[in-house]
């Protein structure tokens, strides 16, 4: 091969590689996650009953299945993901980025999040509340008696703000002690470097837990705000949202309907419901839309469950947090509470 002709493979091999790059970056989400092989998922480094690690090293919780069920969704295989743990102040840009694909991890849907921080909430999976935990032995009953008293806050979320709206609301001088790491947070609470810890209810519940003695610590009655947990994507990316999106709504779907993970085959194969034979693929074409195989929903929950199982094992009455469901708003919609799946048709 002449020197001429070597520069030019050189640079039609250059020119490829150029190609193929610039295809990649011009590819939908979804495409890219599927030529990737494996679904990027965002979430925190420890929020027990929500993302954990267990003591085989392996990620469980609540966030965690929401996950799994989009990767069952997209690949039939609820394995194919990878977690990628980050510090709140990380996880917008991680999004922004590309480098995650979604994110879940306890986040709250707020205006200026929704609005300005470069992604779109799409669901509710959890209704929460904030509160107050104190030491049982300070003889606290209520937030009011806290004048004046220290909180542990982790820096730079909606927390920290209802923190800052409250005590002014009610003149109670709170002075906050905030951290950049939730683990290191709970540390400060559990050695007495601050009189009270506030964070979403489900949160204390699981700080509690993991406390040293449990019983030395107490919940206070006082519930400062909402906070809907939602995942969230990239901006404007409406093709991944709708996968996202509607794995979810499988998953209040199945539970309204009565499939669950042990009963979804027999269900598929027999039932006569044009609602659940829809949700199961066994007739109409509901999956083009989405770009996914006709069987993406009984992927999803043969997989990792109806909403119903995932709430139980995760955060259920017998899970490590026991938060009851009955009576809040994390029950069905027939059960008086918010879980309401959008329409299969």
């Amino acid at each position: 091969m002449t020197v001429m002709a070597a520069g030019a493979a050189v640079i039609l091999m250059q020119a490829a590689g150029a190609s193929s790059a610039m295809a990649q970056e011009n590819a939908s989400t979804l495409e890219q996650v599927k030529q990737r092989g494996y679904l990027s998922c965002v979430i925190g480094n420890s929020f027990p009953g929500f993302y954990s690690l267990n003591k085989d090293g392996e990620w469980q919780g609540m966030d965690i299945d929401m996950c799994r069920g989009v990767a069952a969704a997209v690949f039939g295989d609820a394995t194919k993901v990878k977690f990628m743990p980050v510090q709140w102040a990380q996880s917008f840009t991680t999004i922004k980025s590309g480098e995650g694909d979604m994110m879940s991890k306890g986040m709250t849907w707020t205006l200026s999040r929704d609005s300005s921080q470069g992604v779109d909430f799409l669901e509710t999976y959890f209704y929460d509340g904030q509160g107050f935990m104190v030491r049982k032995d300070l003889g606290v009953k209520s937030v009011k008696d806290l004048k004046g008293a220290t909180v542990c806050v982790l820096t730079g979320t909606s927390s920290e703000l209802n923190l800052a709206d409250y005590s002014r609301t009610h003149g109670l001088d709170l002075k906050t002690v905030v951290f950049d790491d939730s683990a290191v947070r709970n540390t400060a609470f559990f050695n007495d470097n601050c009189d009270a810890l506030t964070n979403d209810k489900s949160g204390l519940a699981a700080q509690r837990s993991a406390a040293p003695n449990p019983a030395d610590y107490v919940v206070l009655p006082e519930t400062i705000s909402k906070e809907a947990l939602s995942f969230a994507v990239k901006q404007n990316d409406s093709e991944w949202a709708n996968v996202v999106k509607w794995t979810f709504e499988a998953m209040v779907a199945a539970e309204e309907y009565g499939i669950t993970s042990a009963n979804v085959d027999d269900m598929r194969a027999n039932s006569q419901s044009p609602v659940v034979r829809r949700i199961l693929g066994v007739e109409g074409d509901l999956n083009v839309g989405l770009g996914l195989s006709k069987d993406w929903a009984y992927n999803i929950i043969k997989s990792v469950g109806n909403y119903g199982e995932i709430y139980e094992r995760n955060v259920g009455p017998n899970s490590v947090l026991g938060l009851e469901r009955e009576g809040t708003l994390n029950a069905l919609w027939e059960n008086g509470g918010m879980m309401y799946a959008k329409s299969f048709r």
